[in-house]
């Protein structure tokens, strides 16, 4: 499996003054190359390198293999269409590949190709990510982000070989839960809720100022309320696969897309739902179960939260609050989400047995769970 490994360059000001450099100096080039290709209307890679190549090199101070990796860029950019010309930011990221960049793992240096020649860099990451650059694999960008200088490159991780799985822990998604599983467990919203909402105000104060301070004060948000996001929804699918291995069970989800167009909101929840994260949970999931051989299935998400996990029986009268499940029919009382994860984790095995109208496994348990706040 190709995963995207992140790690920070620890560099001093000449360093820095180089690497900036040579990022400005590159996406000037690319957009030199730009105004060209699309002026004649050549954008393949081949054409636009006989075009430009010599040019560059006669004009920039950069080396072969950057003005390539520049031509490769403006290229990739024309694949979408012909109609623009395509633009770059002048910090706008370099691709970097084996002949321009190396790595030095045991002390944690990187080798990098600037204006300036090559320069040593050192680079700071956590264990897990140095054990993921052990399997590092084709390129890497260079980005400048937020003042720091980070490379971001692929690594090609060996996966456990799937399991087929004969049954499954579903998983119900929402914005007040987070997600609840089929065992019970219950990994609460709250708290990024709380975090959303707190910066939302505060992004509506401080645009509404329009000071220089306050604008300083948005770009250091920038991002902010996003990482944490991601960070709790990295935590919550860590322990989701860990109970899906743990109970030698597969994972099963809905399948969501499209949710947003499909479903509507009142107007004051709209911002909680539009950054509603469930995607980017769902690619959590399913990327740390492969890497645990952990097989997962995506089911019809129609009914889930309507329908008894007990009996079957379908009404919009099943869900009583927000919270609590009761059905009509057999009387079977359970936490909503529960409950819609139990119906998840039914729907994803082939010929479930049936005794009449009631289900053999996951049937009538008690309504008790664990919440798991974060």
């Amino acid at each position: 499996m190709k995963i995207s490994t992140q790690i920070k360059l620890v560099y001093s000001e000449k360093d820095k003054d180089a690497l900036l450099q040579t990022i400005e100096m590159f996406n000037e080039v690319c957009n030199g190359i730009s105004k060209v290709a699309f002026s004649i209307r050549v954008f393949n890679q081949f054409n636009i390198h006989k075009l430009v190549y010599r040019m560059v090199r006669d004009c920039y101070p950069l080396s072969a293999q950057l003005c390539i990796r520049a031509i490769s860029k403006v290229a990739d950019s024309y694949k979408i269409d012909h109609l623009i010309e395509r633009k770059f930011n002048s910090y706008g990221a370099i691709t970097y590949d084996s002949r321009v960049l190396s790595f030095d793992f045991n002390n944690q240096i990187v080798s990098i190709n600037t204006i300036n020649g090559r320069i040593k860099i050192p680079f700071v990451c956590g264990q897990r990510q140095l054990e993921q650059l052990k399997f590092q694999k084709g390129e890497a960008d260079l980005v400048f982000r937020d003042g720091n200088f980070y490379l971001l490159t692929c690594c090609e991780i060996p996966e456990e070989k799937a399991k087929t799985s004969s049954e499954f822990l579903g998983i119900d998604r929402g914005v007040n839960n987070i997600a609840a599983d089929s065992l019970g467990n219950i990994y609460s919203g709250n708290k990024v809720i709380s975090v959303r909402k707190k910066y939302s105000n505060l992004r509506r104060k401080l645009q509404k100022v329009k000071t220089k301070s306050s604008k300083r004060k948005l770009a250091r948000m920038r991002r902010k309320e996003s990482r944490f996001a991601k960070h709790i929804n990295h935590e919550i699918s860590k322990k989701i696969v860990a109970t899906a291995q743990r109970h030698n069970l597969g994972i099963a989800i809905e399948n969501l897309k499209g949710i947003r167009k499909s479903t509507t909101v009142r107007k004051g929840n709209r911002y909680i739902r539009q950054s509603w994260s469930f995607y980017d949970l769902e690619q959590k999931i399913i990327y740390k179960a492969k890497l645990k051989g952990i097989e997962v299935t995506k089911v019809d998400p129609r009914n889930t939260s309507k329908e008894c996990s007990a009996c079957g029986h379908i009404s919009k009268l099943n869900r009583k609050t927000q919270s609590l499940f009761l059905c009509q029919v057999c009387g079977h009382t359970d936490h909503a989400d529960i409950n819609a994860s139990r119906n998840i984790s039914r729907r994803a095995v082939v010929n479930w047995p049936i005794v009449g109208s009631v289900v053999v496994v996951n049937s009538c348990r008690s309504p008790s769970y664990k919440s798991l706040s974060l």
